[in-house]
């Protein structure tokens, strides 16, 4: 321990030099704190920066804007989502109930284990177009994943009904991160809701 910290320990801890990759991580490890903490309206680049014990310029090298930090948590939390929906599709059983409760289970499951910063930091990108388009290329994504898994047991899924099931899916998690609903009920309701999208797609 440093004298500084010795004489007063209350004293901010001394920055560290970390690789770039470290430092990136470090930075959304604090974003995803502030935003769980204090909501996503708290998270700035200047108040990461202070809470990550770094300097401005250093979080600017990372992000250009708010709007490039939020984009980076997003495509985070995206990719994650997609793992574990794969993974857990991989394994299912090769039935409409294997699938409708992987996917029910996983999505919301994906959205609790990111906690309540989440829906936050979802709506704060659709108050941006270019961020807005960036969500919905990757739900587009996610819809055609969906579609693929669930065609065998249909005659088609349109997209609409993959739109409404996803809004579905969205509402029901929001409503677990905030204690709303159990996470047991949001699953079972997504899955019901995607069962039934199936039926409609088959008559």
């Amino acid at each position: 321990m440093s004298s500084d910290r010795v004489k007063n320990p209350s004293a901010p801890p001394r920055r560290q030099r970390l690789l770039r990759e470290e430092r990136h991580r470090q930075l959304l490890d604090v974003a995803w704190r502030i935003a769980r903490e204090e909501g996503t309206e708290a998270l700035t680049l200047g108040w990461l920066a202070e809470q990550a014990a770094v300097t401005k310029p250093v979080v600017y090298d990372h992000f250009a804007t708010r709007s490039a930090l939020l984009a980076a948590l997003y495509q985070e939390f995206d990719a994650r989502q997609n793992q574990v929906i794969d993974a857990a599709l991989a394994a299912s059983e090769p039935t409409l109930d294997g699938r409708a409760s992987v996917i029910a289970s996983s999505y919301v499951d994906c959205v609790l284990e990111q906690g309540r910063e989440i829906p936050g930091v979802v709506a704060a990108l659709v108050g941006s177009p270019e961020l807005a388009t960036m969500k919905r290329e990757h739900e587009a994504v996610f819809l055609e994943k969906c579609r693929e898994a669930l065609t065998p047991f249909s005659r088609g899924i349109t997209t609409a009904r993959l739109c409404g099931m996803l809004g579905a899916a969205a509402g029901l998690s929001a409503a677990a991160a905030s204690g709303e609903i159990t996470a047991r009920e949001a699953s079972d309701e997504l899955y019901q809701t995607i069962r039934a999208m199936v039926a409609r797609s088959v008559g």
